[in-house]
């Protein structure tokens, strides 16, 4: 593949100038796009846009494949008549320089979700049948991950392999009974999903339209409290509990004595490879819907890794 020389700035969406606590889709993205456009620049490096799980790090999130709810612009959403004025009114009084988390997600949750019922309350035949065409094209991560959130919200927020054992386990009688009492809150993380990646394509199509491509992140781990290990407990090393066995993380080297422990699940790489390594070929065909490029984090990884047992409290005791 031919790659032209070109520069282009890393920006995440997180730190774009917006009216609710943290940058979104909406006016200042496209602002940044013309100033990038106006500047020679070819590429916007955006990192993981993926929803941020403990220590709101996009490197840490509850799915590798759904989109981050906090960076949808809601503005739209009072556009298309699913937020008032009033709602918007009601923002708190954030901060301007950083991302105030837990008081952005206690609003914009807050709203997402009214603007959810607003939407299945009134939306026309061709909304309707957009929507259901999103979930049926992306049912494969789309129906896991719904679960998961409202399954944890139901928890309390608590980790996973804490839940109610049948649950933990994913036993077909247990999923089948969460899934039923679960169904209006994962309507509503449906719903997220859909006007995310809505307005995700419509950010997109202005990119092309202004030459600029955009350069997103497929890091190599994943958080073990995400739906990515819940659904696929067999991917990953884990114990009889579900926990993990062994962790990622890099040797000690020149900046740090003791290395880096990173704390995320390892693969089970020979499963991976009895089934063709399909997660990760759908995991790279939906960074590439996405992306016009992906950065690999980190490339070393994948020929060879550092393993930490779990109990370690430092790097250095890996191999």
């Amino acid at each position: 593949m031919i790659f032209p020389r070109c520069s282009g700035i890393l920006l995440h969406v997180s730190s774009l100038p917006g009216g609710h606590g943290i940058g979104d889709l909406g006016k200042s993205a496209y602002e940044f796009l013309d100033f990038l456009a106006e500047s020679g620049q070819k590429i916007w490096q955006v990192l993981p846009l993926s929803p941020t799980g403990y220590g709101d790090s996009p490197y840490q999130c509850f799915s590798a494949f759904a989109g981050n709810p906090l960076f949808i612009d809601l503005k739209a959403l009072r556009d298309q008549g699913l937020l008032s004025v009033q709602d918007l009114a009601s923002a708190p009084d954030l901060p301007n320089e950083q991302v105030d988390y837990g008081r952005v997600i206690d609003f914009k949750q807050g709203l997402l979700r009214k603007a959810a019922h607003n939407f299945f309350a009134g939306r026309s035949q061709a909304e309707g049948t957009a929507f259901d065409s999103f979930c049926q094209s992306n049912a494969d991560w789309l129906d896991d991950y719904a679960l998961f959130m409202a399954s944890k919200a139901a928890h309390k927020g608590a980790v996973w392999v804490n839940w109610e054992a049948g649950l933990r386990r994913r036993n077909p009688d247990a999923l089948t009974k969460w899934r039923e009492q679960s169904a209006p809150e994962t309507k509503i993380h449906k719903y997220a999903q859909f006007e995310f990646f809505r307005q995700w394509e419509k950010l997109k199509t202005y990119c092309r339209h202004r030459g600029i491509s955009i350069m997103g992140d497929v890091p190599i781990y994943v958080a073990h409290d995400s739906a990515d290990v819940w659904a696929h407990q067999e991917l990953f090393r884990l114990d009889d509990q579900a926990r993990p066995t062994v962790v990622a993380g890099v040797p000690p080297d020149y900046f740090s004595a003791t290395g880096q422990l990173w704390g995320n699940p390892l693969y089970r790489w020979d499963v991976l490879a009895a089934s063709g390594y399909r997660w990760w070929i759908d995991r790279f065909r939906a960074s590439l819907k996405l992306f016009d490029w992906v950065r690999l984090d980190h490339f070393r990884g994948f020929e060879a890794y550092w393993e930490i047992p779990a109990s370690a409290s430092t790097a250095d005791a890996g191999k």
